[in-house]
């Protein structure tokens, strides 16, 4: 199983890396001190468990498990200090909620449930867009994608280091991804999971923070209310 540790603090983080090194069949692929950086590795990380605090600056726990509900993987362990939080927890899905100090005993028995829960789901269907490079097809996953751009006549992927030409147009991702792709103006589409802000301008102008690059592309007035709807809930 693989797994990401989500702790702002550093000595949580190195306590669950020793207490997952006692367990068996664990390989743990990442640990972050907050959920942006966690949205940012997820791509390539790709854990099938995320031991996630709850309390932390910026985006918090609770809002990240929200961010990741719709997908089978990865799934959501809750470590934290307080108890007050573990109705909402469990509504949002996760498969356990632990008390810091965490026990050994209790995470090999979270993690016996995560595996229980991924055994009986299927894999969350991929996602995969069809590109060329230098006129040949390609197909790159959906997961990979930072945003999408549509320019002159072309849509460009935009990955992390590269960026691919499309044979699909906006419109027909958009129609085909519903739930995963959002859109920010006519000419921008962003994974869900990619938006983790908004920046007002002082001239007025709105620019979505994205996960994974430095790239804010301006958000239109049409779109705002869903943005900001889908950040709220999210």
């Amino acid at each position: 199983m693989r797994v990401m540790i989500v702790d702002d603090e550093p000595l949580a983080r190195a306590r669950l890396a020793a207490l997952l090194q006692e367990c068996e069949n664990v390989e743990l692929v990442g640990s972050v001190g907050d959920s942006e950086a966690a949205l940012s590795a997820l791509s390539e990380a790709h854990p099938d468990l995320l031991l996630l605090d709850i309390n932390m600056p910026g985006l918090d726990g609770k809002a990240l498990a929200a961010r990741l509900a719709h997908r089978t993987r990865p799934q959501i362990v809750f470590c934290t200090a307080y108890e007050a939080h573990a109705v909402h927890a469990f509504d949002l899905g996760a498969v356990d909620y632990l008390l810091k100090p965490v026990r050994v005993e209790r995470l090999r028995d979270a993690l016996r449930r995560v595996r229980q829960r991924l055994e009986a789901q299927p894999r969350e269907p991929a996602g995969w867009l069809h590109a060329r490079v230098r006129g040949e097809p390609i197909r790159m996953a959906l997961d990979e994608v930072v945003y999408l751009l549509a320019e002159e006549k072309y849509v460009v992927a935009h990955r992390s280091g590269d960026a691919l030409l499309l044979d699909d147009s906006l419109r027909q991702l958009e129609e085909t991804y519903p739930q995963q792709l959002i859109r920010l103006h006519r000419n921008c589409l962003v994974p869900a999971h990619r938006l983790i802000g908004l920046k007002t301008l002082p001239d007025g102008r709105v620019l979505a923070r994205l996960a994974g690059t430095e790239f804010s592309p301006e958000v239109s007035r049409r779109n705002l209310p869903n943005l900001r709807k889908l950040l709220r809930v999210g």
